[in-house]
């Protein structure tokens, strides 16, 4: 077989840098504090960090809507702390991935309010009917009346569109990717990449066929992002973010091998708890993966609600198992390791434009005040559950959901075939039960009932790890039991 890409055979940790670890006091996280927490992920067992944009914003969308691309909010530091992230990162062997905002700038970007770059943005005279997302919708396009004429924002207002059709854009973006790359940056998420490429023409969208997005233009503009990659050697990844209505729109974005190296798969994220549906949706997404495309899974991020709030604590411990035992990359997000819940926000306390507070509340870390995210009023409340949900004490506590994530990372980094081999799914004997066998050596059971259920197991089988706290490795004996996972192997190994 193949060596794997760094990138293919460990797990990427998201930081949402603004409530990781904050050093100056101010209440929100910066890059000083990524780099005094690169222990916790060295100990975790990650391959790779990702940081949420950094960059210096207005925060109309928390970042997203970026007014220079190529240096540091002085809210979360400066260049040279960045640099010294990433070499401090490369030094502990963990890789460092970059948020990449493609599709709009702020409206505070010098290019948008440069006269001579305005056909940088797209201007009509008229609007479409293409709408904005996020929970306010509306019109996607606002007027500027001293132009006369309307901009597109897919987002916000204050996030304008830019406009790919222009190869100006198109290589000034690449400049971008090249000023990060040159600091030693190992990989970008791209956000919305599949908005990039829209019907230059403005057609309507129409029921199965959006005019807004994922334009066949796509293609060849992900394959000159990929030649910039690979001007820096072949170990640099991309992995997009794509919200499109099947897992068959998202495999061509990598499956020629020349675009994209992973998506994000959110059809997975946004399962019901179901053993049918997530053995549906995994063999679906891999049956259409091409020989050498590689599969990406997540089940948290910044945008959506914590898995503990969706499932529940014990059943978050069997996703957990899940998510670090199938094929492919898994991503975390900051603070799934603790087993982390959305946190209440009083409506006065209410910040985002789209609801997603809860989940990006800041990360506690020992017992104390503030949980020691900061010496300062932090930006957002801190879980209630604090003083018990925070890494410190579950450092301690070889049964907590932190303990759980670094024996499952450890695993995955000790066996080769939780990394490489390919999976197939086994008959469990009950529908409840999600089983399936990597390489010839390991089974996996997760059972999603709330009782036990007998499963048949190899003659001799041994449990490797298992995600109930009174189940110790050894001899696997059933009956699986409610909400329980477990890894075995078999007496061949």
């Amino acid at each position: 077989m193949t060596e794997l890409a760094w990138w293919q055979s460990g797990a990427v940790y998201q930081i949402y840098p603004r409530s990781f670890a904050d050093t100056d006091g101010d209440g929100i996280g910066d890059l000083r504090g990524v780099l005094s927490k690169l222990d916790h992920l060295v100990d975790l067992g990650v391959e790779a960090l990702w940081l949420s944009p950094f960059y210096p914003s207005p925060m109309a969308d928390f970042g997203y809507d970026v007014a220079d691309y190529c240096a540091v909010d002085p809210r979360f530091g400066t260049l040279e702390d960045f640099d010294a992230l990433v070499s401090a990162a490369h030094a502990r062997g963990l890789r460092v991935i970059v948020d990449w905002v493609p599709n709009h700038t702020s409206d505070q970007h010098p290019w948008f309010n440069d006269p001579t770059r305005r056909h940088w943005y797209v201007w009509r005279d008229q609007p479409n009917g293409w709408q904005a997302q996020f929970r306010r919708g509306g019109p996607a396009w606002s007027f500027d009346p001293a132009q006369g004429q309307w901009w597109l924002h897919s987002f916000l207002p204050q996030q304008p569109d830019l406009d790919w059709d222009e190869p100006e854009v198109e290589a000034a973006m690449h400049e971008v990717l090249r000023f990060w790359l040159d600091r030693g940056v190992d990989g970008f998420r791209i956000d919305v990449v599949y908005r990039i490429a829209k019907d230059p023409a403005l057609g309507e969208n129409e029921p199965g066929r959006r005019h807004d997005q994922d334009w066949p233009a796509i293609h060849p503009r992900l394959r000159r992002i990929r030649r910039v990659l690979e001007e820096f050697g072949p170990d640099r990844m991309a992995v997009g973010e794509l919200y499109l209505p099947t897992q068959a729109d998202l495999v061509p974005y990598i499956n020629s091998g020349d675009e994209l190296h992973l998506v994000h798969n959110f059809h997975f994220l946004e399962l019901p708890w179901s053993a049918p549906a997530f053995r549906a949706t995994i063999e679906e997404f891999e049956a259409l993966l091409e020989p050498g495309a590689w599969p990406a899974w997540c089940l948290n991020n910044h945008d959506h609600s914590r898995v503990v709030t969706r499932y529940g604590p014990t059943r978050a411990r069997v996703a957990a198992l899940v998510l670090l035992t199938l094929r492919g990359t898994p991503f975390l997000f900051q603070g799934e390791e603790l087993g982390l819940a959305d946190v209440p926000i009083a409506p006065e306390a209410v910040v985002d434009v789209d609801g997603r507070d809860p989940e990006r509340a800041p990360l506690p870390w020992e017992p104390g005040r503030n949980a020691g995210f900061t010496a300062g009023t932090p930006w957002l409340p801190l879980t209630p559950d604090a003083e018990r949900v925070n890494a410190a004490t579950q450092a301690a506590d070889p049964h907590s959901m932190l303990s759980l994530y670094r024996a499952l990372l450890a695993l995955r980094r000790a066996e080769p075939d939780l990394q490489r081999s390919n999976q197939r799914f086994l008959d469990a004997g009950h529908p409840d039960v999600l089983a399936y066998a990597r390489g010839e050596r390991l089974q996996i059971l997760a059972n999603f009932a709330p009782h036990p259920v007998g499963v048949p197991a190899p003659d001799g089988a041994r449990v490797v790890l298992a995600t109930g706290r009174d189940r110790e490795p050894g001899p696997f004996r059933g009956p699986l039991r409610g909400d329980e996972g477990v890894v075995l192997a078999t007496a061949s190994s």
